[in-house]
């Protein structure tokens, strides 16, 4: 795996408030070698042991970009839906980012069918096939297409089972978690004290309910995958 110096900055990651752990009741054990201390009773995540993650997974994404790999990024709570798709965006990613719908990737032939279906309805309506039908049957379509896109629009591109998944907060994420380590997806998760660090491929100990935090770690990440995928555009 290519090593690059990422700019992890340790004063950039306190501002941000990435140390800031849960309540010192609200842990799980296996989370004591990434905690530093407890302050007024809550845990403090070491933020050299972060930089440390942080730098291992921005190197793993530079190297799969840069052979053209495919990633979902995925996190639904309120505090990390607009940072995911704009992360996303910015770095051509698939996402989701409202309602983890079980099966997503385990099924995934009936994902393909419900993305087939969801890009024929966007195509009818661009097409103003649906000005044409009855007031009744234009509204049920409309709906129909209004669902698949708060569920399915991040990914309605997507042909095909990701190379990698990164997931904003694993404890809310769960049972993508879960496709993912069944199908042999590696991930890269963002962990808070309350989190199983063993579970991702790379875990990253952060603080996942801070916008400013989430909104860091993801931007490492996506610079890191648009290096990456400059790197391939150059060197095919």
């Amino acid at each position: 795996m290519t090593r690059r110096y990422w700019n992890i900055n340790l004063e950039e990651m306190m501002e941000a408030g990435v140390h800031f752990g849960h309540g010192t009741r609200k842990w799980n054990p296996r989370m004591a070698p990434y905690i530093s201390a407890k302050r007024k009773g809550i845990h403090i995540t070491n933020l050299t042991r972060t930089a440390r993650f942080l730098s291992e997974a921005c190197d793993l994404v530079f190297d799969a970009a840069s052979r053209g790999k495919q990633f979902l990024i995925v996190g639904t709570k309120n505090k990390a839906a607009d940072s995911v798709a704009r992360a996303a965006t910015r770095a051509r990613c698939h996402y989701v980012n409202k309602k983890w719908l079980g099966g997503m990737l385990t099924n995934w032939s009936t994902t393909e069918t419900r993305l087939h279906k969801f890009r024929d309805l966007r195509m009818e309506q661009k097409m103003g096939r649906f000005n044409r039908l009855p007031k009744r049957d234009a509204a049920m379509l409309k709906r129909q297409l209004s669902h698949l896109q708060t569920y399915l629009g991040g990914i309605k591109y997507m042909t095909g089972l990701p190379d990698i998944v990164i997931i904003v907060d694993q404890h809310e994420e769960y049972t993508a978690l879960r496709e993912c380590i069944t199908l042999g997806i590696p991930t890269i998760c963002l962990i808070d004290t309350n989190c199983d660090p063993d579970l991702g491929d790379i875990s990253i100990p952060a603080n996942d309910d801070a916008i400013a935090s989430i909104r860091l770690i993801l931007n490492k990440l996506v610079f890191a995958i648009c290096e990456g995928r400059s790197s391939y555009i150059i060197n095919p």
